[in-house]
């Protein structure tokens, strides 16, 4: 596995299997809000899965600690080596469910009772939902080669514009809300 100078990989981690979970089976997420050290500017980085920017974030794996990860995903999807300021806290993802089946519902009439659970709702088994963890950081270092430097790109952005691109991200504006960031 290459490393960059900084000894970080420069293959990002895959998969779930050492993905944590919490007791209520929600996916437990790190992410960072990174900015320039006067707090003017924020690192955003294109979304590789939607169309968008995105603050970088990830799953939390169970050999390392919430801020480790943070980092981790900093590195990973931006390049960037960061100084952690401040835990933001706890933000649960709140967007409508999508369910876990591609499959539509066989019927989504009140009076069918064969695909929904006695309160009439469909019993199709929902995606577990996502708890993120953000922290700020300052970002110290920007790096030319990073992990996903071919999947995606990074920008820096003000307060007003990294705020309208993530409106449709509303856990991702509550972490730059909650930020120190210059208004």
């Amino acid at each position: 596995m290459a490393a960059s100078g900084n000894n970080r990989s420069m293959e990002s981690r895959t998969g779930r299997s050492n993905q944590r979970y919490n007791s209520e089976g929600e996916r437990l997420v790190a992410g960072m809000v990174p900015l320039t050290q006067d707090k003017t500017y924020v690192m955003l980085i294109q979304s590789a899965r939607r169309k968008g920017w995105v603050l970088p974030k990830g799953g939390w794996e169970t050999d390392e600690e919430c801020h480790e990860a943070a980092a981790r995903e900093a590195w990973e999807e931006a390049g960037i080596f960061v100084q952690i300021d401040y835990d933001l806290g706890d933000i649960r993802e709140t967007h409508p469910r999508k369910k876990a089946s591609l499959l539509p519902s066989a019927s989504s009439s009140k009076g069918s009772s064969k695909d929904s659970s006695k309160d009439g709702k469909d019993s199709t088994k929902e995606k577990p939902r996502t708890l993120y963890r953000f922290y700020e950081a300052t970002v110290t270092s920007e790096e030319t080669d990073w992990p996903e430097r071919e999947k995606r790109t990074r920008q820096w952005f003000t307060f007003a514009e990294a705020s309208e691109l993530l409106k449709d991200r509303p856990e991702l504006q509550t972490a730059l809300e909650r930020s120190t960031m210059k208004r």
